[in-house]
């Protein structure tokens, strides 16, 4: 692939060269124009196997968006340009290790495979464990639709990396639901194992605290709405993370940067 690095910047086609952007890429690149039809993909025995990943990427895809679905309040001050990408990956490395069904229809079993989503950043850049370091627990009831995020009282000032002009901090605890995806044969789509609890959530968060005082003994409760029976074919996330803002009078102002979260626990 080329990649454009003069002064003319287009996107498009000019001639057999197509010229365009890569999301989270800086410069133009260009590619000649040509491949394979879209009937050819969808009909042809040589494409079999492409069919069959688009088939389960879709899946992964669908599976990624039902996270940040859940936690979509969160996402703008808390996830990279990337991060859509990131979860993708992730959600196909689940996707790979279903040995049940054919390639094509492989489910993506977040309930199985915790593993892969746990101590997820949500901003690459950002480790919540590098603005963070205070000691905490995070647990959940027997049910897996309530949990509590325990921090005892600690100094700000030597636990915290904090950005410059911020005066207050709060804590999140925010539990969330994603459900397994499978392949209904009869649709030929993916859909979600129990799309009635997919993507529920709820996010707690403590009192606007000093960063220049020791903070108090903080408990933060998520509770999920209705206080729902889970199912087997479902993960509940447990995330944590801190936000940080700047006292103006009376009112309390977001940073923009600063902001950390990461998946701490599969339930």
């Amino acid at each position: 692939m080329a990649r454009q690095k003069g002064h003319v910047k287009y996107v498009g086609t000019l001639g057999e060269v197509r010229h365009f952007k890569i999301k989270g890429n800086e410069g133009y690149f260009a590619g000649l124009k040509g491949g394979p039809t879209a009937e050819q993909v969808k009909t042809a025995p040589g494409f079999i196997r492409t069919r069959e990943n688009m088939s389960e990427f879709a899946a992964c895809a669908m599976a990624g968006k039902s996270v940040r679905v859940g936690l979509s309040s969160l996402m703008k001050q808390m996830s990279d340009s990337q991060f859509t990408g990131r979860l993708t990956a992730i959600m196909k490395k689940i996707n790979i290790e279903d040995g049940s069904e054919a390639r094509g229809q492989r489910a993506v079993l977040v309930s199985q495979q915790p593993q892969y989503l746990k101590g997820l950043d949500f901003n690459r850049n950002i480790s919540f464990n590098g603005v963070f370091s205070a000691p905490f627990t995070l647990t959940v009831n027997v049910d897996r639709n309530e949990s509590t995020l325990n921090v005892p009282s600690f100094n700000p000032l030597n636990y915290l990396n904090i950005p410059l002009g911020a005066t207050h901090f709060r804590i999140i605890n925010a539990l969330s639901v994603v459900s397994d995806f499978v392949y209904n044969s009869a649709t030929g789509a993916y859909e979600p194992a129990d799309s009635v609890l997919n993507e529920i959530s709820n996010i707690g968060y403590s009192d606007y605290t000093p960063i220049d005082l020791v903070a108090p003994l903080i408990d933060v409760v998520a509770s999920l709405p209705g206080a729902p029976t889970l199912s087997s074919s479902v993960a509940v996330l447990g995330s944590i993370g801190i936000e940080f803002y700047q006292q103006v009078g009376t009112k309390y102002y977001l940073f923009n940067a600063g902001n950390a979260m990461k998946i701490q626990e599969i339930f």
